[in-house]
Parts: structure tokens; sequence; C-alpha cells
């Protein structure tokens, strides 16, 4: 069984495992720590199994009425399980009912198939593209929304 709970400070260091696991630019430790301790913006939501640990993650800042997915990752070996749609799920149903959010949105690499598809089956839909956007390798974004 899978618990999503909010992300404290004590899970900064295996949810940046996982980012370093799953991102080829992946944000640092300290980014993770500044999310924790000072981003006022900042909702982190996290997946933990039953031994304790954390299999995955989905971040956002929440302005006003709109919230942005910072990032979104589950360890390797229980992908496919459902983990990342439902830290998708609660982190719609965190904005929309605890902070009134309106409108969500996210970036996606144009290549990653298997994410945009979870996405829209979440009903979130094609918003534009962000050319060059991604450091590594200049590949494009591409701009995905919901209305809640």
């Amino acid at each position: 069984m899978v618990l999503y709970r909010k992300m404290t400070v004590e899970d900064v260091q295996q949810v940046h495992n996982i980012e370093v696991a799953s991102f080829p630019t992946p944000w640092t430790l300290d980014s993770f720590y500044y999310e924790m301790t000072e981003n006022t913006h900042a909702y982190y939501i996290v997946a933990e199994d039953d031994l304790g640990n954390i299999v995955g993650f989905c971040g956002m800042w929440i302005v006003i009425d709109s919230a942005q997915i910072t990032n979104v990752a589950v360890t390797e070996s229980v992908r496919g399980q459902g983990i990342g749609e439902r830290l998708m799920r609660e982190a719609m149903t965190i904005a929309k009912q605890q902070y009134n959010v309106e409108v969500m949105s996210l970036e996606v690499r144009v290549s990653n198939i298997v994410a945009q598809n979870l996405y829209r089956k979440l009903g979130f839909q094609d918003g534009g593209i962000r050319k060059g956007y991604y450091t590594d390798n200049h590949e494009n974004a591409l701009v995905m929304w919901v209305n809640l």
C-alpha cells in the first residue's frame, strides 16, 4: 500500500535521490531544501511505501488562483503502478479544495509521450510550445493546462 502525504524537510534527501535518477538535469539538493523551508508558494506531495520509503513525489507552486506543476517523478522500480497518476490527482484535489485554484499548468518534453498521455487522461490540454526549454538538449516543451 502507498501513502500519499505532504512532503516535509525530512523527505528532501529521498526526493532528491528520485529526482537525480529521473531527470537529465535534476534540481539540486539545496533547491528542495529551499522549496520546503522558504518558498511559500511551494506544495509537495510524496508517495511513501509500507517500509517508509519515498517512491514518488509531485511538486507545485500555487500563486493566487493558478498552480504550476514543477516536477513529478516515480522511482523506476515502481513505475507503471499508477503512483504518478495518484500523485497528480492528489495535487489537483489539494490545489482546488485547499487553495481554490482554477487553472493548473505544466511543461513536459515533447518526446515524453507517456507523461503527455497521463496528463491528457487527467484532462490537461495542449497549450503551446516553449522552444528550446530544456537546457540539457534544448528540446522543446509542450505546455499543458487544465481547468480545475
